[in-house]
């Protein structure tokens, strides 16, 4: 559905990420995690098709990225940033409705399955009570909830999310990655939560320093020895059902203390 291919990305002199080759199939649940500063949000803004990558390529069923229209990619690839905002003047559905603006055209004029479609993509991370509150009267987590329904609205193939629990509390944490999941959609989504990507992904793609270290499904991935050298944590791995598992936090991974030299 969606592939990399030897991606680099360089910002400030400095190479951000490198030789990164991944894929994400059709109605998978791919996640993305590393440290802070790892290339997680570069990345996904290059799957998106923002900016073209400095080597490599994003395949979109095959196609470069590059070669396709911005509005027939935005057709097929909703993106939810971490730091997505508005200055317009709009209410918590005039801004869900900007997700439809790929599909509308003069001869595609506004109609009621729009209306119907952005109904539905409120209600589904209940807001529908919200929508006609003004976007400066909204909390962190309302705003987040409404991008999330401003990528549905948009219709997507594949849904690609940057930290989408930021803002959220627990319960809607749990409610939002349960949502994305349960929809018959190729999500790839950079999470900070390591438990989360463990709960909910299919496959995890481990990056570190720009460079990706592993691939796998998350009880393959996420061993103790991983997350002691990449998150530098020492944690019990308790595995669970269908490749899935848990992870106990047991405190922060500590070297060994090196040895006095002998006299």
């Amino acid at each position: 559905m969606l592939a990399a291919r030897n991606l680099t990305w360089r910002a400030g002199g400095r190479t951000i990420l490198s030789g990164i080759s991944l894929m994400a199939a059709e109605s998978e649940f791919l996640a993305i995690v590393g440290p802070n500063g790892s290339g997680k949000s570069s990345l996904l803004t290059l799957l998106a098709g923002l900016r073209p990558p400095r080597a490599g390529q994003v395949l979109l069923r095959g196609v470069d990225l590059q070669d396709i229209r911005r509005r027939d990619v935005a057709r097929v690839i909703a993106l939810v940033e971490q730091q997505a905002e508005t200055g317009e003047r709009l209410t918590a559905r005039q801004a869900v409705k900007l997700g439809r603006t790929p599909h509308l055209g003069p001869l595609r004029p506004w109609s009621r399955q729009d209306d119907r479609i952005v109904d539905a993509a409120l209600a589904s991370v209940g807001m529908t009570g919200f929508a006609s509150r003004p976007w400066p009267s909204l909390s962190g987590g309302e705003r987040q909830r409404l991008h999330i329904a401003r990528a549905l609205a948009q219709a997507p193939r594949i849904l690609i999310l940057d930290e989408p629990t930021n803002h959220l509390d627990v319960e809607h944490q749990l409610g939002l990655l349960e949502l994305v999941r349960a929809r018959d959609l190729t999500v790839i989504a950079a999470l900070h939560d390591l438990n989360h990507a463990a709960m909910f992904a299919d496959r995890i793609a481990v990056l570190d320093r720009g460079r990706l270290v592993a691939t796998g499904r998350p009880a393959e991935i996420l061993t103790p020895r991983l997350l002691a050298e990449i998150f530098h944590v020492d944690a019990r791995v308790e595995p669970g059902p269908d490749g899935r598992c848990f992870i106990r936090l047991l405190g922060v991974s500590r070297p060994a203390p090196e040895e006095c030299p002998a006299r």
